[in-house]
């Protein structure tokens, strides 16, 4: 595992030290283990599969953070993309939200295991974002899967400081749904930036990246109560 992992990031661009390669190894066993009781994501028998589905896709952000020092990753479950990114990016300052309490005391056990720099937090996104000490306060937001982009945009820009960016990882449908969450955008106050492939080499999936600047602070009144969001996405009219 160690050197396919190796070997497929430096065909990235990403260099991976031994030292990395074997948090890797480690955080693998950790999920594998983990998720025999509480499902928390699928982990092939193929080790290769693994590596592409879950590391390497999540590494594939890591070409719009090279400025960034402070990243929250919001609903992150089994730890993607966040304890990836943290592994490569030990001088980040990561943040791992979920809801859930089970998968958070697995991150933790994960980030004290691996040595991360790095903290997860049992919170919704709603209730987060209502704190000082997580509102306007990352340089990046990201999420995997979580959401359609109109409410993907409510629970990550307030997290963002002005000048940060949102990195959703989406699918082959991300422009559509990035064009249709523009009026959403605007009002929390960001700015769509692109959209962009996300290759992991050997594979031919249309995983996208969906980039959006933040130009200035999130109104207030945003996101809205648990729930709302999803009921009812910010659309024009």
């Amino acid at each position: 595992m160690k050197a396919y992992l190796t070997e497929q990031a430096l065909s990235m661009g990403i260099g991976m030290t031994p030292e990395q390669a074997q948090r890797f190894e480690a955080y693998h066993a950790l999920l594998t283990e983990a998720n025999k009781s509480m499902n928390l994501t699928r982990v092939s028998q193929d080790v290769r599969e693994s590596c592409d589905r879950n590391y390497l896709d999540s590494l594939t952000l890591l070409a719009y953070l090279s400025g960034a020092r402070s990243l929250i990753d919001v609903g992150s479950g089994a730890g993607f993309p966040g304890v990836p990114i943290a592994i490569i990016r030990p001088d980040m300052d990561v943040t791992l939200l979920d809801a859930l309490g089970k998968r958070v005391e697995f991150l933790n056990r994960v980030i004290e295991e691996l040595g991360l720099n790095a903290r997860a937090v049992h919170m919704r996104s709603e209730q987060a974002a209502a704190f000082r000490e997580y509102r306007d306060a990352f340089d990046a937001a990201t999420a995997r899967a979580v959401a359609d982009m109109r409410v993907l945009s409510e629970w990550l820009l307030p997290f963002v400081r002005p000048g940060g960016c949102v990195l959703a990882m989406k699918g082959p449908e991300a422009e559509n749904e990035t064009d249709l969450a523009a009026y959403a955008i605007t009002c929390l106050g960001g700015k769509p930036a692109g959209v962009y492939d996300a290759p992991v080499p050997g594979r031919d999936w249309a995983h996208k990246i969906v980039k959006i600047e933040k130009l200035t602070s999130t109104p207030p009144r945003f996101p809205r109560r648990p729930g709302v969001a999803e009921k009812r996405p910010l659309s024009e009219g």
